[in-house]
């Protein structure tokens, strides 16, 4: 385990030993204060899109679930009439030129494996640029009428019409600490002033906020190489595997595979790790399992029997009405200031 591991484990689960960087963390936290006010009081300018602005966010380290989030949305907006479009800021690539309008076929170095991702799940435009307002601009010439912010909580240059945090229901806020005495980007007040904290899978530690429960699903076995799908009885791959992930929170990915009955060696790396023939060096010759995320980096090299998990969200109808009433209502008013 590296040691930004060690100090995530110990940030979730209250160790003693972060206890002398609790000054840094309330520093931490008073800046964020101050950088929020700031924007605020219009001391720093926020560029507002004409059309709804959906954030998709977290405040806490460690994978929560967004893009699993942002991709139900992309289905759902799309099943309501609108034409969503994704803006991110493509974490982990480097493209030639922003903004970049990722397509399914986009070279994840360029992209960053998350925006591909999307890309390939959804059939929504969706555009990397570390600028969101330049990116948003790209989506609304290409048709777009709401767009999703991608990771963008902590990105207040750009407006936001509604809020969604997402919180990891097994780790909860952690210690409850701002960084580096824990894992909380912004303090956990903060919970209060969102549209809506999405709680992904059972709650096991108190947010002292309700929220909305999702469930992520495990839907079908890929196999890389072709794309082709199969179900998740029986398995179409033998035991024991190799399991990697390259995500925020790897053991989530592992508890799912061994809840459908997949046994071996669970291998996680570091989230957005760069993917390489010396990553499989691991692998003898058992079938490869990994995460969506994950094989958007290695489909032109990653062993021949290699398989891909997809999930998808799932969440109650009450959300989905609380949210077609708060877009009907951004719509309308929009109409009426034009």
């Amino acid at each position: 385990m590296s040691l930004a591991e060690r100090w995530l484990k110990a940030a979730y689960d209250g160790s003693a030993w972060l206890t002398p960087l609790y000054p840094l963390g309330f520093l931490y936290r008073y800046l964020m204060r101050r950088r929020a006010a700031l924007y605020r009081r219009g001391d720093k300018p926020t560029w507002r899109a004409p059309v709804p602005v959906i954030v998709v966010g977290n405040i806490t380290l460690g994978g929560t679930g967004k893009s699993p989030l942002v991709a139900w949305l992309s289905r759902w907006l799309k099943m309501q009439g609108f034409s969503p479009g994704i803006v991110t800021r493509g974490y982990g690539g480097k493209a030639p030129v922003y903004p970049l309008l990722v397509t399914p076929s986009t070279d994840p170095r360029h992209s960053g494996d998350e925006p591909l991702m999307l890309a390939q799940q959804t059939g929504v435009p969706v555009v990397a640029d570390p600028q969101r307002s330049r990116g948003a601009d790209m989506l609304m010439r290409q048709g777009c009428d709401v767009l999703i912010s991608d990771d963008g909580l902590q990105h207040l240059a750009m407006g936001r019409d509604i809020e969604l945090v997402v919180v990891d229901g097994a780790r909860g806020l952690g210690n409850r600490r701002c960084l580096p005495a824990g894992p909380l980007r912004e303090a956990p007040a903060r919970l209060a002033s969102v549209d809506a904290v999405i709680i992904n899978g059972t709650p096991q530690r108190p947010l002292g906020i309700e929220g909305v429960s999702m469930t992520l699903v495990p839907t079908r076995w890929r196999y890389l190489k072709t794309g082709q799908e199969w179900p998740l009885q029986p398995l179409p791959f033998s035991l024991p595997v190799d399991a990697m992930a390259g995500i925020g929170n790897p053991q989530r990915f592992f508890d799912t595979l061994r809840s459908l009955g997949v046994s071996g060696a669970m291998h996680p790396l570091n989230d957005h790790q760069p993917f390489d023939t010396s990553t499989f060096q691991f692998v003898s010759k058992r079938p490869v399992i990994m995460t969506a995320k994950d094989a958007v980096k290695c489909q032109a090299f990653a062993p021949p029997d290699s398989w891909v998990l997809d999930v998808e969200a799932q969440l109650p109808h009450a959300f989905e009405d609380w949210l077609l009433n708060k877009l009907s209502d951004l719509t309308q008013r929009g109409s009426t200031d034009g």
